[in-house]
């Protein structure tokens, strides 16, 4: 089996790929751009493989599948992850071009308070919300362990 492939940075700190994220979003005036936006950053994320799609890489709490598989490489974490839905996707690729590649305490100073601050929480349902709040957490928590 060939290792999944991790998200690389493409910025050198999680509060300048959030200052990226939060500049490209908000070039969009209305939900359904950002939505369209969020959907084909998750079209971007690289190919999750099948095999890995195992009931221990899946995210609690999301409605839809989520899997999240780290790696600590060079004193980083990185993550590779995937969903079932589009828009979830999106997600994940934003928390990962967040928290991918950063060291564990870079990842614990970097809460995921920017999701609620820029409204993708209460943008979403409360199912999809919550499951961005869990896959947020899983992060942190592989960060603190």
């Amino acid at each position: 089996m060939s290792a999944p492939p991790f998200v690389t940075p493409a910025q050198e700190s999680a509060a300048a790929a959030i200052a990226a994220l939060h500049d490209e979003l908000f070039l969009f005036d209305d939900w359904m751009d950002r939505y369209q936006f969020i959907i084909e950053l998750g079209q971007s994320l690289p190919t999750f493989p099948e095999a890995l799609k195992t009931d221990d890489r899946l995210v609690p709490g999301c409605q839809s599948r989520v899997w999240l598989e780290p790696k600590l490489e060079g004193g980083k974490l990185y993550f590779a992850g995937a969903s079932d839905a589009a828009i979830v996707s999106g997600l994940v690729a934003m928390l990962l071009q967040v928290y991918s590649g950063r060291t564990p305490a870079e990842i614990r100073e970097t809460p995921p308070a920017f999701l609620k601050e820029w409204g993708l929480i209460g943008a979403l349902s409360g199912n999809r919300g919550n499951g961005v709040a869990a896959m947020a957490e899983r992060i942190q928590r592989f960060a603190a362990s």
